[in-house]
């Protein structure tokens, strides 16, 4: 039996099952694949697999569009072998949390095909409809992912809304039967043994579209509360909830101690902060440490002891971290890499690996013919047509497109990385003979053996969990550096967070501390940092 909050020691591994390893050769992860790695996530030293969608789909979205909740999409295998993923699993001390798309299904979802058939029919008022008034659109509210966020059904001469693609109609909360529905669906979950659930974009369930009302709508934490006390309350289960929206005070109730919410919840303040004020993602703008720290200290010092953090910088949405606010040259890739783990790993809250950045994963030079993502295709349409320059689209896509996050798993130096004996179903990224699990394995200086003596550091000492965080250099324009007190030590973590060398620590190190880690072999001179050098000191108080 886990002991209670046993989240707040854990490492989380996020693994997108379509690039993770395929077993049967037909270029498409599959749950065999992973269960056929579990070892070497083992030895890794994580605790819990985050699984992306893994549902029957039509894929309109990579399986964010679901069809049926409580079935497996046969790309991946069936429910056979997700029982005993969850049981090989378990047998290694890792739990598996399912990514529970509740914001949206499929429009080939049955309760979407019977919606359309009639306005009388109950199950039309699962989703989100508004009548059509001389074939206006009801407002001109836009979906993510390109378009109007609105498509008109001529059967019931309405409107229904999505957020995201046209074939992900939105659910509508505000209908008890519909909620029933999808705690019906999480109990089923809970019944075949998974460790907790990751909620897709759950900020959004109580839309008001008539308000232009996506997130945090009024009955959100209602909403919120009765779907713990009804599926995972009391039960020793991680949640999380994604929320774009989430603000520190709003955390504090999505993660509130009293458990009546969600373990903790992922918010991204950090990731806008290389995009230009008020544009869109793929407006670029070059990252400012000195806001990074800012964000950083916020979410660490406002949330401590009232709520609880997700680290990550990394995500299938998101471009890879080395690539974006590292250096991934053949000479900065690994310290680069493992600095910016070192500088996530000493704080407070649950770290999340993603797929392949515990190897420093690269962005993918891909071509825009070798792009799957529906919104990276969207974008690239959309912007030649307002008269961008391809050039600068491709600059963007490379940059921020997700697919750098998705091309697969590089295992060995073999054809395709040693994820398929087949076509992979997304391009393998050209590095994989040089940056692989299986070289990596026993390089006693790769990423891979970073990441996993810094997971067994977070394992050791309490003042990774309790420390207090305090940062030493605010106004610093290149070192990171702060503190973690504890009852017992202080954490000492100091970053060179550039290519510079003989960067100056403006900080003293007393003699006393023990340096616990570095990304360098030799030791070096501590008042002076080396390009991307990180350190961890420790001391007892």
């Amino acid at each position: 039996m886990r002991k209670t909050d046993w989240w707040k020691d854990a490492v989380i591994y996020q693994i997108y099952p379509k690039s993770f390893c395929d077993s049967d050769g037909d270029g498409i992860g599959d749950i065999k694949g992973i269960i056929s790695k579990l070892d070497y996530l083992e030895k890794l030293g994580i605790d819990a697999i985050w699984l992306c969608p893994i549902f029957k789909s039509p894929q309109a979205d990579n399986g964010y569009d679901i069809s049926d909740y409580t079935d497996i999409d046969p790309m991946f295998g069936d429910m056979a072998d997700m029982e005993k993923l969850i049981k090989e699993a378990k047998e290694r001390n890792i739990g598996i949390i399912l990514d529970m798309v509740l914001n949206h299904s499929s429009d080939e979802h049955p309760w979407f095909k019977e919606a359309k058939k009639s306005r009388d029919n109950k199950f039309h008022d699962y989703y989100v409809w508004r009548d059509n008034k001389d074939g206006q659109l009801p407002n001109d509210m836009r979906a993510t992912f390109g378009g109007p966020a609105w498509t008109y059904v001529p059967e019931v001469d309405r409107f229904y809304f999505h957020q995201f693609a046209i074939a992900q109609p939105d659910l509508n909360w505000d209908n008890p039967e519909l909620r029933e529905e999808l705690y019906r669906i999480m109990n089923f979950w809970i019944e075949k043994g998974v460790c907790g659930f990751r909620f897709d974009v759950i900020d959004q369930v109580a839309k008001e579209p008539d308000n232009k009302v996506t997130a945090n709508g009024a009955n959100l934490h209602d909403y919120l509360r009765e779907m713990n006390l009804k599926t995972f309350h009391g039960k020793n289960l991680v949640t999380v909830g994604e929320t774009w929206s989430a603000t520190t005070d709003t955390a504090k109730l999505f993660s509130n101690p009293d458990g009546s919410e969600f373990s903790m919840v992922f918010q991204f303040e950090h990731i806008l902060l290389d995009q230009i004020p008020g544009k869109e993602k793929w407006d670029l703008a070059p990252l400012k440490l000195t806001e990074l720290k800012k964000v950083m200290n916020k979410w660490q010092t406002e949330l401590y002891g009232k709520g609880w953090n997700s680290l990550f910088w990394n995500n299938h949405d998101l471009p890879r971290i080395v690539s974006r606010w590292g250096n991934d040259s053949d000479e900065f890739r690994e310290v680069s890499a493992k600095m910016l783990a070192t500088i996530l790993y000493g704080m407070q809250g649950t770290p999340y690996i993603y797929q392949g950045e515990e190897l420093g994963m690269t962005n993918a030079d891909l071509d825009i013919k070798d792009c799957k993502d529906i919104e990276t295709l969207n974008m690239y349409a959309e912007r030649l047509e307002k008269g961008y320059d391809v050039e600068d689209v491709m600059t963007s896509i490379h940059a921020r497109g997700r697919d750098n996050a998705r091309t697969p798993m590089q295992w060995n130096d073999t054809e395709n990385s040693g994820f398929t004996t087949g076509e992979p179903w997304l391009k393998v990224n050209d590095n994989y003979k040089h940056i692989n699990a299986l070289d990596e394995d026993v390089d006693q200086n790769s990423v891979l053996n970073y990441y996993r003596a810094l997971i067994k550091l977070r394992k050791k000492y309490d003042v990774f969990k309790d420390g207090r965080y305090v940062d030493l250099l605010p106004t610093d324009e290149r070192v990171y550096a702060y503190e973690r007190k504890g009852e017992k030590y202080t954490l000492t973590v100091v970053c060179n967070f550039t290519k510079e060398n003989d960067v100056p620590v403006n900080i003293s190190i007393p003699d006393k501390d023990k340096l616990i880690i570095s990304n360098y072999c030799d030791a070096g001179d501590d008042k002076l940092l080396r390009p991307f050098e990180s350190r961890m000191y420790m001391s007892i108080m």
